[in-house]
This record gives structure tokens, C-alpha cells and sequence, in this order.
């Protein structure tokens, strides 16, 4: 037992008052640690930096941790369409946007065409070919460029970069002198490695990639009429359209300081 000249007891009041408040700094601080909502973007693998600079904004100006999923359009539709939990959903091309919303995946009163892109002919850093023009037409020997090596780009059939080079290449009439000599990826991000680390001579890849990557350098532009336009829309998924939080970091993403973290990394803005 403690030494009674040494035992000070304290009034009931303060006593209470000491533990009432105790008790409501822990239960605040879990709530506070809690207080933040998180959001998350699947988006197509060629916005990744835009993407990592609005998730800053997101922190900074909302107090919203922006999480991302950075892949294939194809592959992040299907899996928003298996019931992947994604708030919102950024594609490179309109028909997988399409694709999502015939199956009510998304909010289609939320959807907007928010940025454009470019395709362009790379090469790695200091090894660019001579004999391709630019822009790229149907005087290029892609075949003798190659050298029986393989072009690098994303899948053709289904991934956006894929598509919109295919289209390209069969508008300029280069499709069936490179179409046995392809090294297909599963997204744009991937084809653009092949090059930078020399596995690939030749790649077709967005513009946004290619600036964003100094291990290659860009042979030639493809030009533009030769493929559908590179569109990339935006919108909340069903789940995310009953989210506030969502609603906000797309509000954002519409926002001057959202298109600017675009405009910095070379996308040009959809919305005039």
C-alpha cells in the first residue's frame, strides 16, 4: 500500500474531468486517421505521370489519398467490369469507355473527353535510322529498317496504342510488310521499354511516352488522319458515382490545375 504521506488524492471533479478527457483523445485519434477517404483511378499505363501529379493536388487541395492502377485500357475495363473496386476510370480510347457503359459499369452523365495524344515512330537513344520520313508515309522501308528484327507496340486487336498504330500503318500501307515482324505488348508503357532497352529497333508509341522516356528518341510523327483520333475519356464508375469523394477528384481531374499536369507532360486538353 502507498505511504499515506506520500498519497495526494484528487477532487472527484478533476478526477472525472481527467478521465473524460483522456478518453476522447484516443477515440479521436483512430477517427482522424480515419477522417481521410481514398479514391481509385484505373487508368491507361501512358497517363502514369499526369496521374502521380493530380494525386498530389488530390492530397494537397482535397485531403484525398488518389490511389491508381496503371495498365492496358482493355485489361482495367474488364476488370471494372468483373466488379474490380474502381472509382473512376481513364481509357485511351472511347470504345473501351463504350465498352463499360453498354454494360452499366459507369456513370455515363459523368463521362468526358478529357485529353488527346499523338503517335510517333521511336528508335533508342543515338541508333535513329536514316531512309524513314517524317512524317511518317508510305515511302518508308520499314521492312529493310527493321532488318528482320520486330516493331515494337502494344497489342493491336484490343489495347489502344495497338489499335491506333495498326490503323496507321494500314492507312500508309506499311501494315503487311511489319504485321509477321511485331513484338506486341500488353500495354504502350511496355512496347516503349522494349525500345529503350534496345530489344526493339523501331516502336510506335503516344508522343507523351516517348517525351517522357530519354533512352529513345522519336524517328518520325505518324500523321494524325491516318487513325482514329487519340481521345482519352474520363468517368466515374457505378461505384464511384455514389461516392463524394470521387466526385471531387474528378472534378479535379476537369480543373485548370488537372489539365495542366497533362499540358506539362505533352497531352494536349479534349475540352474546349
Amino acid at each position: 500500500m502507498m505511504p499515506l504521506a506520500r498519497y495526494v488524492p484528487l477532487r472527484p471533479a478533476l478526477s472525472v474531468l481527467s478521465v473524460v478527457l483522456c478518453a476522447a483523445t484516443w477515440l479521436a485519434a483512430p477517427l482522424s486517421a480515419n477522417a481521410r477517404e481514398t479514391v481509385l483511378i484505373f487508368a491507361a499505363a501512358s497517363t502514369r505521370e499526369a496521374i502521380l501529379s493530380i494525386a498530389k493536388l488530390a492530397d494537397d487541395d482535397l485531403g484525398i489519398d488518389l490511389k491508381a492502377s496503371f495498365a492496358g485500357s482493355s485489361a482495367l475495363a474488364r476488370q471494372i467490369e468483373s466488379g474490380a473496386p474502381a472509382d473512376l476510370f481513364l481509357s485511351a480510347n472511347a470504345a473501351w469507355m463504350d465498352y463499360l457503359a453498354a454494360s452499366n459499369a459507369i456513370e455515363p452523365r459523368s463521362r468526358q473527353d478529357l485529353i488527346r495524344n499523338r503517335l510517333v515512330l521511336i528508335a533508342p537513344a543515338g541508333s535513329v535510322p536514316a531512309g524513314v520520313p517524317d512524317p511518317l508515309s508510305a515511302s518508308a522501308d520499314l521492312g529493310s529498317t527493321l532488318a528482320g528484327r520486330r516493331l515494337a507496340i502494344a497489342e493491336p486487336d484490343s489495347v489502344p496504342a495497338g489499335i491506333y498504330a495498326k490503323q496507321a500503318l494500314n492507312a500508309l500501307g506499311l501494315w503487311a510488310a511489319v504485321s509477321h515482324r511485331l513484338a506486341p505488348s500488353a500495354d504502350v508503357r511496355t512496347a516503349l521499354a522494349l525500345v529503350e532497352r534496345g530489344e526493339a529497333p523501331l516502336g510506335i508509341v503516344y508522343a507523351t511516352d516517348a517525351r517522357a522516356a530519354p533512352g529513345v528518341s522519336v524517328v518520325s510523327m505518324i500523321p494524325d488522319g491516318s487513325h482514329q483520333p487519340i481521345v482519352y475519356p474520363i468517368a466515374l464508375t457505378a461505384n464511384g458515382a455514389l461516392r463524394q469523394a470521387a466526385q471531387k477528384v474528378l472534378a479535379l481531374f476537369l480543373s485548370e490545375s488537372g489539365l495542366a499536369a497533362f499540358s506539362a507532360r505533352g497531352f494536349e486538353p479534349a475540352l474546349q
